[in-house]
């Protein structure tokens, strides 16, 4: 009875060794990760953008995690993130049913400027146009009554600049077409943060997105300590 059970805990030599973590097969989820690790590094003047370019054709080149990280190696933000996060990371998209069809608000500056800033309140879905013109939306004071917001954005010969809080979470989703549409994909570190999504097109022009340095959601963690306290009371019956 042992000589068989040694026999069956033998190695069979036909059957490879479990492959390290970093010969594993690449997803295409941990190669967008690594394409906006290169992109808030080319944000941040870390990268030209020579090495960011030449860096983001070898991620779509890369078939494995370890030659994907062979790319952010050098970048603090890699080594930040090694831990994980806290919790999972805002969603690529807006949550079905959760952005209204119609806009909430309308910025549009055709052969002129239109400037929407300071201490005003923002809709789930924000349209901005900007036709031979500039938008600026700056979101870094606004009171956001909703967790997500879209920010539409079409620059036809024209810009669009949104700016954001430094603690909410910023997804783009849009694209340029003989222009620019550059969005710094931000993740906040509180899961009660609002998530912009900045859609649209940049045909001819530019649409530009991101945080603006020093300027955060106060009232984050008030949302926080409401939740907590409506647990408690409803904890304790009241």
């Amino acid at each position: 009875m042992d000589l068989q059970k040694q026999e069956f805990q033998k190695p069979d030599p036909r059957q490879p060794g479990s492959p390290a973590a970093s010969e594993l097969r690449a997803s295409d989820a941990e190669r967008d990760r690594i394409a906006d690790l290169l992109h808030d590094a080319l944000a941040e003047g870390r990268l030209t953008a020579d090495e960011h370019a030449e860096r983001v054709e070898g991620v779509l080149r890369a078939k494995t995690v370890g030659e994907l990280e062979v790319f952010v190696r050098d970048l603090p933000a890699a080594h930040r993130q090694g831990a994980g996060p806290v919790h999972p990371a805002a969603p690529r998209r807006p949550s079905a049913g959760a952005i209204p069809i119609d806009p909430d608000d309308n910025v549009v500056a055709v052969f002129s400027s239109a400037v929407r800033k300071g201490r005003w309140r923002a809709g789930r879905r924000i349209h901005a146009y900007a036709i031979f013109g500039s938008v600026e939306i700056d979101l870094s004071e606004a009171l956001f009554d909703h967790q997500q917001v879209v920010v539409k954005s079409f620059a036809i010969f024209g810009s669009v600049d949104i700016r954001v809080p430094e603690n909410v979470s910023l997804r783009g989703m849009g694209g340029g077409v003989l222009g620019s549409f550059e969005v710094a994909t931000l993740d906040s570190g509180e899961p009660e943060a609002p998530i912009v999504y900045v859609d649209g097109w940049a045909v001819l022009g530019s649409v530009e997105a991101r945080p603006r340095r020093g300027k955060v959601v106060a009232d984050i963690l008030d949302r926080v300590q409401r939740k907590a306290d409506r647990s408690l009371r409803k904890h304790l019956g009241h």
